[in-house]
Formats: structure tokens, C-alpha cells, sequence
């Protein structure tokens, strides 16, 4: 069983997170080099209203002009993860592991079907049916039915000497209204879905939390142990 740093970072800025998982990232890397352990990581972090672009993602994705979107406070960054374009923001759960896969298992396609099953037994503890895509990744609801097919995770990660980066962002409470800028990770026709949505009511952010991460430390095999932010790099994370 493998020991995984789980850090809640809060709600922070985009950029100042995307940083330290590059750090984190290359630490690990420079660790392997010197024949030196690896450390695991969880980062789990709410961000403000932000797109991000992944490499094989098209900028004409994004809908509005870039003076509509910073009028109404979206920031913007193309990235080196894998996926098109997404949405980040208050009422998700965004989650970043940095993980050596050589202590799991050297498949990136396993590695996102375990994350996408993290998700599908996090909707069934809330009675709902959640499934994959053809051809997508992420977490759907009715995949099987294009007319009906909803998202509610979205997935897209980096991977460097098997040392893993980027993740997920699943919508428990977020505003979908954001969504109406984009084309959700290059995808037409689809709709995006909530948590909030399908149960019909507001719910408790941590609660959801609690109940994923319970699932993740199931199907990864691992134990969590927290570290403070204030711990992890404070160079790179500072308080508010």
C-alpha cells in the first residue's frame, strides 16, 4: 500500500497550483535521477472562474471574445496537459495527483480508468448511474444516449518518467452557465451536468469529498496522510 501527501489547498489561483504541481513534478523526476525515493501527492483545490487549453485543444473553443471573458472575471491558460478546452471554478472538486506510476502501474490508460471509476463509485453513492464515453474520457452520465449524454468530470493529465500531473474537476455545485462559452472539452453537441443538477439540491462540498476520496484510496490502494499547506512548498503557496 502506497503513502499518498494529500494537501487541501483552498481556494486558489490557478497559475500559483499549476506551478506546484510543476514542482512538485520535477522534485520527483530530480528523486529518480539520484535513485531516491518518490513522494505521492494529492493536491485538492477549488480555483476561481478559469479555462484551460489543453495542447491538442483548438482556441476557437472558447466562444466569447477575451474582452467578454475578463469582463466577467474568467482568466485563461493554455497548458501542457493532454484534452481540448475546460472550465474550472467555485463548487468543484479539482483534484491533482502527482503520482509515480512505477509504484502502481505503467499504463496511463489504466491510470485514467481508475480515476474515471473513482468518479462512477462516487455518482453511485449518491444513487446515481455514471459510465464512460466512447472515445472520451471523463466521467458521463447516460453516455449511451447522445440526446441525453451529460458530463460531470472532466480529465486531462501530464505524465513525465511516470510521474503524473493535472487530474480532474468534477462539478458537485458549480454554475454550468460557464460552460455556455465553450465547447466543454472540444466536444459538440453534449451537455455538461452538476451533482447539484441530478439530486436536485445544494450539497456539502466536503461531504462529496470525503466520499471520493474514500473511493480513490480503495481503488489505488493507498493511505492517505495530510500535509499543510503551509508545509508543502511555502514559496509557492502562500495564505490570503
Amino acid at each position: 500500500m502506497q503513502k499518498v501527501w494529500l494537501t487541501h489547498l483552498g481556494t486558489k489561483a490557478y497559475k500559483e497550483v499549476w506551478d506546484l504541481q510543476e514542482q512538485l513534478l520535477q522534485q520527483n523526476v530530480q528523486r529518480k535521477s539520484r535513485g531516491e525515493a518518490t513522494q505521492h501527492h494529492l493536491l485538492l483545490v477549488e480555483h476561481p472562474p478559469v479555462y484551460t487549453l489543453g495542447k491538442s485543444g483548438k482556441k476557437e473553443h472558447v466562444l466569447i471574445s477575451d474582452d467578454e471573458r475578463i469582463a466577467k472575471g474568467i482568466e485563461f491558460f493554455q497548458i501542457n496537459r493532454g484534452g481540448d478546452i475546460t472550465f474550472h471554478g467555485p463548487g468543484q472538486i479539482v483534484g491533482y495527483p502527482i503520482l509515480d506510476l512505477e509504484h502502481f502501474k505503467t499504463d496511463l490508460g489504466w491510470y485514467l480508468r481508475t480515476l474515471e471509476e473513482v468518479m462512477i463509485q462516487t455518482l453511485a453513492h449518491y444513487g446515481i448511474i455514471g459510465g464512460r464515453s466512447t472515445g472520451e474520457t471523463g466521467a458521463w452520465i447516460e453516455p449511451e444516449f447522445p440526446e441525453k449524454a451529460r458530463k460531470i468530470c472532466a480529465m486531462g493529465i501530464r505524465c513525465s518518467r511516470w510521474i503524473t500531473m493535472h487530474g480532474w474537476a468534477f462539478n458537485v455545485n458549480t454554475d454550468l452557465r460557464y460552460f455556455d462559452y465553450i465547447v466543454p472539452c472540444g466536444i459538440k453537441g453534449k451537455a455538461v451536468a452538476s451533482l447539484h443538477q441530478e439530486v436536485g439540491h445544494e450539497l456539502q462540498m466536503q461531504e462529496v469529498e470525503n466520499v471520493m476520496l474514500a473511493k480513490f484510496a480503495q481503488l489505488f490502494n493507498v493511505v492517505f496522510e495530510s500535509l499543510s499547506k503551509e508545509l508543502l512548498l511555502p514559496i509557492s503557496i502562500t495564505k490570503k
